[in-house]
């Protein structure tokens, strides 16, 4: 090796390898990104709105920002979960009997990294399917639901439950309209969703 590429190596080393990430077919899988990254990735080109919160705090200032930007304040809102009517008491938002909601608000099962979809049961959206729901979403989800995969986000819910496993298991992965639907699309439900991920670990 010449005493320049020793000196000057690192640019062209990078930029080498640059080129092969870019030369990477879309269906490797990325095995050697950390799972939060391959979620936060693949969710993020799904079309999702990511919001990472370091505490509970960060959480309820997000929230009300994601009120803010769509005028959802004094609105109907959907939530089948009691231990989230904090956040819609603390916003004068009306969760009994909504007549015209303006979003769903829910925790998930899993957040699953491969594909970067949640993971739902009837815990949170009861027998409802995810188009009979309102296009718009707020998932409120903590790190240590992060799961690689679909199997790894389906044995979690068996352990989890044990015997009174929940019906109803259902993923959305589209969080944006599509242009042009292809057979990858056929019958998905696409939704306008916000994520605020809670740092747990």
């Amino acid at each position: 090796m010449s005493l320049f590429r020793k000196i000057f190596g690192n640019s062209s080393d990078n930029s080498k390898g640059e080129e092969k990430k870019e030369e990477k077919s879309p269906y490797t899988p990325d095995i050697k990104l950390p799972i939060d990254e391959m979620f936060t990735y693949h969710f993020k080109k799904n079309g999702g709105k990511f919001i990472y919160c370091e505490n509970l705090e960060e959480v309820k200032e997000n929230f009300i920002n994601i009120l803010e930007e769509n005028d959802w304040f004094e609105r109907d809102v959907i939530c089948f979960e009691p231990r989230l009517n904090l956040f819609l008491d603390e916003n004068k938002l009306t969760y009994q009997n909504p007549k015209n909601p303006s979003f769903i608000f829910s925790s998930c099962e899993n957040l699953i990294a491969d594909e970067g979809s949640i993971l739902f049961s009837s815990n949170q959206f009861k027998h409802y399917k995810p188009n009979e729901l309102p296009i718009n979403m707020v998932v409120y989800a903590t790190t240590s639901q992060l799961v690689g995969n679909k199997s790894e986000g389906l044995r979690f819910i068996k352990n989890k439950y044990d015997k009174e496993i929940p019906t109803n298991i259902t993923t959305i992965k589209y969080f944006e309209k599509v242009k042009e639907e292809d057979f990858l699309h056929y019958g998905s439900c696409h939704k306008n969703l916000y994520l605020l991920l809670l740092e747990d670990l």
